[in-house]
């Protein structure tokens, strides 16, 4: 009696491949606050947690001493100021007298010299009464960007320095957020391959990214590759990908860890056979059986890239149109004639990282 098996007619399919590469989140800007001017802490003008404005006011250093060295500066100007004109007038008599013989040169001279200081010494006031003015409107300490504030390091009283080492406080901007991946080098390069090859085409353009959070569930929002890093970690042979995701709820904290799934290409004749259907043999190779035209078992040896749900990706060892048992194939041997009849399966498969497109 012919032995009866199941068998899966092999078809070309239309299929979006897609990699998962783990990786942590990042803010997409860090501010590290820190005063440009040393003082001593008046107010904080933030709640620890909360969300400000870029420009709002977070902290708040005594003024009084900067107000009186602007003031002092603004005195000098206007003193410098003040004796100029004089010395200019004087400048002026001695060019006009050494013309007549009736100064000699060298007080002509003078005179210009001392015009020339007088000039040096408003520019200098000006400079210190702007500088002046700059450390006072340094004295309130506001926030560089819009984000959210964390722990105070500093409290009301306290003594900072300007541009001290410890910052006073941090602020993230979590909307949107980065999410920076590693790929392994040798997987980049089979990609680039396949691309190049025509095997794979590269889409829209635009890299289509999903994210697995810590728990196992989706992320709704869907990102984008921002860019792919120049060079390989030598350590660990790996290439950082570096992915946007909006957050406007915030769901995604700094230093979660998550899965992105980035979207490699379309493969437009992609080869799937069911896993059932493939084994290994003794030196590891991926090996199915498979029934020919007239009914006689042969072993191929099959080149797999990846699961897809329950199925394979062969990029080697099967055609159009083959038949692959997966079923009953368990006392079949190569040259063994069997009566082939199709596979019904008796559940959906599973959905997997990559699956087909509908056409």
């Amino acid at each position: 009696m012919i032995p009866e098996v199941s068998v899966q007619v092999v078809a070309p399919e239309r299929v979006a491949l897609s990699t998962e590469l783990p990786g942590r989140t990042s803010a997409y800007l860090v501010a590290e606050i820190r005063p440009q001017v040393s003082g001593l802490i008046l107010k904080r003008l933030f709640q620890e947690g909360s969300d400000v404005r870029a420009g709002s006011t977070l902290y708040q250093i005594d003024p009084a001493p900067y107000q009186a060295a602007l003031g002092q500066a603004e005195a000098a100007l206007a003193s410098a100021e003040a004796s100029l004109p004089a010395i200019r007038s004087r400048a002026e008599r001695m060019r006009a007298l050494v013309k007549t013989h009736a100064v000699g040169q060298q007080d002509t001279e003078e005179a210009e010299a001392s015009l020339q200081r007088g000039i040096a010494n408003v520019a200098s006031a000006k400079a210190a009464a702007e500088s002046a003015r700059i450390n006072l409107a340094n004295t309130p300490i506001k926030a560089p960007i819009s984000g959210r504030i964390g722990t105070s390091n500093v409290t009301v009283g306290a003594l900072v320095s300007a541009y001290q080492q410890n910052a006073m406080a941090t602020v993230l901007q979590l909307d949107p957020v980065y999410v920076d991946v590693t790929q392994s080098s040798s997987d980049l390069l089979k990609l680039r391959r396949s691309l190049e090859s025509g095997r794979l085409k590269g889409g829209d353009g635009t890299k289509k990214v999903k994210l697995l959070l810590e728990d196992g569930t989706s992320y709704p929002l869907e990102g984008k590759l921002q860019f792919r890093d120049v060079t390989v970690e030598p350590s660990t042979g790996a290439v950082t990908l570096r992915l946007v995701f909006p957050n406007p709820n915030h769901v995604l904290l700094p230093g979660m860890f998550v899965r992105a799934v980035v979207e490699d290409g379309i493969d437009e004749h992609a080869i799937l056979a069911m896993q059932q259907g493939v084994s290994r043999d003794a030196k590891g190779n991926a090996v199915a059986l498979v029934v020919d035209a007239s009914g006689k078992v042969e072993q191929r040896v099959l080149t797999v890239d990846r699961a897809i749900g329950n199925k394979w990706l062969v990029t080697a060892g099967l055609a159009s149109g083959d038949r692959i048992i997966v079923e009953g194939g368990q006392k079949i041997r190569p040259g063994m004639t069997v009566k082939a009849v199709p596979f019904v399966p008796t559940a959906a498969p599973a959905a997997g990282v990559s699956g087909p497109v509908a056409k």
